[in-house]
């Protein structure tokens, strides 16, 4: 005769055995019964089955242009061909995170309909967002690269979906960017055309002290005083009298002649540097480049990856096998707890 088990406490391996063969009925029932119910429950019926679609890609390691393109000092990090790190991968992350993006990829899909969620519902948006966070998903790669993983019941959307965001990032991520820089351009070039016009201005005011005779002030100056002191020796009144007149000239424009001849190099020098930043400026609001390197496609799947469904049916068979074995035991240890306890009484 099968020895009983006296107590969940005197559990050893064998009594363990002789337990499991004393209630194997109930636990064989259960254990078939939970393994014919997952199998059920985990059917296209009951689970919508979910393909697989994702992108994987690096984010650049470049945000201007100018910078990379122009810029006689360039690093590595600079570099338009090299991979972005881990703080470019955190922004590419946070771009694909934000309300931009979801929302153009709603509205394109018209993912409310597809998701079967009710236009009417009080809670339209809250259960529509969270409807995309279950199906699309971003994360980061152990190689700084991000994926981008989108499941949904229909193959060609799940890809269409995972290569339309991809190439959102890019014109996301520029038109920020393009905000910054078209209004950082407009102030260089303010500044820019607010110089040349005073450039101009003071290139005009030289031309008319010219016109008046004054080319060179110093080396004028220095020439007519030496020719005055010659015509002074030979007492030549009407060429000192010339002269005179034309150091007058001298002495009346001069002294504007060099503030403006002073002025006007000083606004060259500085307007060549602003023309670098104008020309720099002008490339960053104006150009694009892409801001990831594509590793990966989405392309339509061949079968579903949504649910697993040996990994379903393995779980909730093991699970119902221990549980019905947790309870069996208890169940069995309160009985005979009772029957000594009435034992006892008698």
């Amino acid at each position: 005769m099968i020895k009983k088990v006296n107590s969940i406490e005197d559990f050893d391996s064998t009594n363990f055995i002789v337990f499991l063969h004393q209630w194997r009925k109930p636990l064989v029932i259960i254990t078939l019964a939970a393994f014919i119910a997952s199998i059920i429950f985990s059917s296209p019926f009951f689970i919508t089955p979910k393909f697989k679609s994702t992108v994987i890609m690096f984010p650049t390691s470049t945000n201007s242009i100018s910078k990379a393109l122009l810029s006689k000092n360039i690093d590595e990090k600079q570099d338009i061909l090299q991979f972005g790190e881990d703080e470019q991968a955190e922004q590419m992350l946070q771009i694909l995170n934000s309300n931009i993006i979801t929302d153009r990829i709603i509205e394109k899909f018209n993912l409310m309909e597809h998701y079967e969620i009710n236009p009417d519902s009080k809670y339209k948006y809250t259960k529509l967002y969270k409807a995309y966070e279950n199906n699309i998903t971003f994360r980061r790669t152990e190689y700084m690269a991000v994926k981008i993983t989108v499941l949904d019941k229909d193959s060609k959307i799940a890809a269409d979906i995972a290569n339309d965001i991809a190439e959102l990032l890019d014109s996301t991520k520029s038109a920020i960017q393009k905000e910054r820089a078209v209004k950082a351009f407009k102030i260089v070039e303010a500044e820019y055309v607010k110089l040349k016009n005073e450039i101009q201005q003071m290139e005009d005011s030289l031309t008319k002290l010219r016109e008046f005779g004054v080319h060179d002030y110093e080396s004028q100056s220095e020439m007519i005083n030496r020719q005055l002191a010659i015509e002074l020796a030979k007492g030549n009144k009407s060429g000192i009298k010339a002269l005179e007149a034309k150091l007058d000239v001298l002495a009346k424009y001069g002294g504007p002649y060099v503030s403006l001849r002073d002025a006007l190099e000083f606004d060259k020098e500085k307007l060549s540097e602003v023309k670098i930043k104008y020309d720099e400026a002008k490339i960053d609001a104006e150009e694009v480049l892409p801001q990831k390197f594509i590793v990966n496609n989405a392309f339509e799947a061949e079968k579903k990856s949504y649910p697993v469904r040996w990994i379903i049916v393995l779980i909730s068979t093991i699970s119902a096998f221990i549980l019905a074995v947790l309870v069996l035991a208890v169940l069995d240890s309160l009985s005979r707890y009772n029957k000594k306890k009435s034992q006892k009484l008698i």
